[in-house]
């Protein structure tokens, strides 16, 4: 786990610009930061005269010693990887490579990785990494580099490739920003971001950068100064005993060489990886789990109850009620604007944690999977309408009292993204009066199977990786701590996606995996209780901590804009929210996160 960046330019990078990239990978990388740079013709160059150059900074994980640093090269020097992430169950592969002579000097999945391309090269090597990655391979004796980022989209990949042929790449938004020409806002990326409350892959908030998609790659040459992009992964059904795929997946992300610990809720996914733990005689681990004081959400007891049944030590981290000192923290380490509500517990739950151990598994994937979220089945009874849309009139209205027109000119699919919290297009429209919204900013996406495998297919390409998976991602590296996420583990996914309808879609859902929770009462089994969600008590925070965020709001999300977010429709928000309406809550928040993102970005 680690922070990667690269340029590779016409002139040398500026000293200035350099550090500033390290800075913004610090969190990522505690342990360990190193450059390489070189020439045009390949030669090596310090910092100071490079055109091309390598960053990065370590979280070791495996194999920790200096030997297993990155940036790092093959016997030769004419092969360089940057990586970040993790690959499980290489070892047979790399016996495989031993046996053809190559010799490897680390306990590491990265070396791995260097030997593979060298071997197989990249489009040979990429099915056979069974994990999370972003990564990047310099190739001297083609002058080719290569980017890529995993099939499901646990790891994050920004780039930018500009008019004048230059390339940089890195882990976060702030680690390209020193790339960037201008810092000028896109109107479509700040149009997605109050639509969804995140923004999808490819774009960002910034013109000119972009994020690249899950199961997707680049192919840039240092002597045409093109880039190609392709895609790699389909999530493509394969059939075999999805049960004991999960088994291995779990078992496969215990190997680490610092301490390890799970993230443990009282529901259903996460309480699959603590029974499989358990079953695999890893009881002596750690869960963690956040507490929410006085709250109808708490999960904290359940959890607990979970943990003690299988053998496993429980710490609950109540999170804080008062977050304003920690604010602006919070939102440094969410990148570039992001508002999902849960980042704030998650960060509290990761840092304290982080004191303990250094990588956490946790239960992402499982909603995604087995239609867990309850939006699925409220957004299908409409399913009848299809692409039928009634000629509803509607107007600019920051207050959104016209919902049910607006999702009636939307078809049935294009009006799913109402079922998120972000602003409907009739207040997109009062907020951002010079953008024409759109119903929803998501990437394109393969329409097949039932109605609701439409919907699964649009969330694995966008709310899942873009969404959830950028949130742990986030909150966890803000910590220096890995997260994993066996539920993901893309051999799992296919023996899912291979299941019977009848099978994977169950009520109550997730059926299908009660027989891994080994014996679990049905007083603590989460298949027979309420589906809770991970979002906090918000009125506290936004009603008295965040309170003086609200002066001056609406001109300084207008300043921060570049002019595009109208202060007046902000301001008129803000007032309906004070006064009373309750319903508004996630949207003021999604506006303050946005203030402080777009402030710090300036």
């Amino acid at each position: 786990m680690c922070g990667v960046a690269g340029f590779f330019g016409q002139s040398p990078l500026a000293p200035s610009a350099l550090e500033a990239v390290f800075a913004a990978l610090a969190q990522r990388g505690p342990d360990a930061r190193h450059f390489v740079g070189w020439q045009d013709n390949g030669s090596r160059s310090d910092e100071n005269s490079a055109c091309h150059g390598l960053l990065h900074t370590r979280l070791s994980i495996r194999d920790p010693r200096p030997e297993a640093d990155q940036p790092m090269a093959n016997a030769d020097g004419s092969i360089w990887i940057c990586y970040n992430g993790e690959v499980y169950g290489w070892e047979e592969d790399a016996r495989e490579l031993l046996q053809a002579g190559y010799t490897f000097q680390t306990r590491s999945d990265t070396e791995f990785i260097l030997h593979a391309y060298e071997h197989w090269g990249f489009e040979a090597l990429l099915p056979r990494l069974r994990g999370m990655f972003a990564l990047a391979i310099l190739d001297w004796r083609t002058r080719t580099v290569w980017l890529a980022r995993d099939r499901m989209g646990l790891k994050p990949l920004l780039y930018r490739h500009g008019q004048d042929g230059d390339l940089a790449f890195g882990s976060l938004v702030r680690a390209v920003l020193p790339f960037l020409p201008e810092r000028k806002i896109d109107p479509e990326g700040l149009a997605a971001y109050l639509a969804h409350r995140y923004i999808p892959a490819p774009r960002t908030i910034f013109t000119g950068l972009k994020r690249l998609e899950n199961g997707h790659y680049l192919k840039y040459s240092l002597g045409q100064r093109t880039l190609e992009k392709r895609r790699y992964w389909f999530s493509e059904p394969e059939p075999g005993d999805f049960r004991a795929e999960l088994t291995k997946a779990v078992d496969l992300r215990t190997i680490a060489d610092r301490p390890l610990g799970v993230f443990l809720s009282s529901g259903m996914d996460s309480a699959l990886i603590a029974s499989l733990l358990a079953s695999t005689g890893h009881q002596s681990l750690s869960t963690f789990t956040a507490s929410f004081a006085n709250s109808a959400m708490d999960e904290a007891d359940g959890a607990a109850a979970i943990a003690r049944h299988y053998g496993l030590r429980n710490e609950r981290i109540v999170i804080p009620n008062r977050i304003a000192a920690d604010f602006p923290d919070i939102i440094a380490s969410l990148d570039e604007p992001f508002a999902d509500p849960s980042a704030l517990p998650m960060w509290y739950l990761a840092r304290e944690a982080s004191k303990t151990v250094k990588v956490v598994l946790c239960g992402d994937g499982g909603d995604e999977l087995f239609a867990g979220y309850k939006r699925y089945r409220q957004h299908l009874r409409k399913a009848w309408r299809g692409n039928l849309r009634l000629p509803f009139p509607w107007h600019a209205d920051v207050l959104g009292r016209n919902k049910l027109a607006v999702e009636a000119s939307l078809g049935w699919l294009e009006s799913y993204s109402l079922r998120f919290s972000g602003f409907t297009p009739q207040q997109r429209a009062a907020l951002l009066p010079t953008v024409a919204p759109d119903a929803h900013y998501w990437r394109e996406t393969p329409i097949r199977g039932s109605a609701l495998e439409q919907l699964l297919e649009l969330d694995l390409d966008n709310y899942l990786p873009e969404y959830i998976l950028r949130k742990a991602d986030l909150v966890t590296m803000a910590h220096g701590q890995e997260g994993r996420a066996p539920l993901l583990d893309h051999h799992f996914v296919r023996r899912v996606l291979a299941l019977p309808n009848t099978d994977r879609f169950t009520t109550p859902p997730k059926s299908a995996l009660a027989p891994l929770l080994r014996d679990l009462p049905n007083g603590l089994n989460p298949l027979h209780g309420k589906k809770k969600g991970f979002n906090p008590p918000l009125a506290n925070w936004l009603r008295e901590d965040l309170r003086e965020r609200y002066a001056g709001l609406g001109e300084r999300l207008h300043r921060h804009s570049q002019g595009l977010l109208d202060a007046a429709a902000v301001e008129r928000f803000t007032a309906d929210y004070l006064a009373g309406n309750e319903r508004q809550a996630e949207k003021i928040l999604q506006l303050l996160m946005l203030d402080e993102s777009l402030g710090q970005l300036a």
